[in-house]
């Protein structure tokens, strides 16, 4: 069907491969692959936000509150090493990275948001604010 395309070149060859493989590595948003996943749900009364984030420890999660921004942030940074009887490495592996996340939190009762973190998993309950729903009254016309 892509075939078919009228003024479309489609020329299977190794560089055509070669250089779209390459425009899709740069040209691709790389900041949404440094980022974390994160579900909320509408709870009625607050949100319940779950962040995936795997392979931290509690201790290495950041969660700040700056105004009406929540921002999330984590930082890894562990290494593995085996050397052999000469010193010498057989392999040697670091994994470390960070990840960041902002949040607009207008609408929550920033003082009584609560998180936990459990089995790679972040949850935070975001409260919401009373909403200041206007009191009822009739107005009354005057005659003139």
């Amino acid at each position: 069907m892509f075939g078919m395309i009228p003024f479309d070149r489609n020329e299977h060859s190794l560089f055509n491969y070669l250089d779209e493989m390459e425009r899709n590595f740069w040209s691709g948003n790389i900041s949404d692959a440094m980022q974390f996943r994160c579900d909320v749900q509408d709870k009625g009364d607050s949100y319940l936000m779950e962040a995936e984030l795997p392979g931290f420890e509690s201790k290495d999660i950041k969660i700040d509150l700056n105004g009406s921004n929540l921002v999330i942030s984590a930082q890894r940074d562990e290494s593995t090493e085996k050397k052999d009887e000469n010193g010498g490495y057989l392999f040697r592996e670091r994994k470390c990275g960070s990840f960041s996340r902002s949040f607009d939190v207008s609408g929550i009762d920033t003082d009584s948001i609560r998180a936990s973190y459990k089995n790679g998993v972040l949850e935070l309950v975001l409260p919401k604010k009373n909403a200041q729903l206007p009191s009822a009254r009739r107005i009354e016309i005057a005659e003139q």
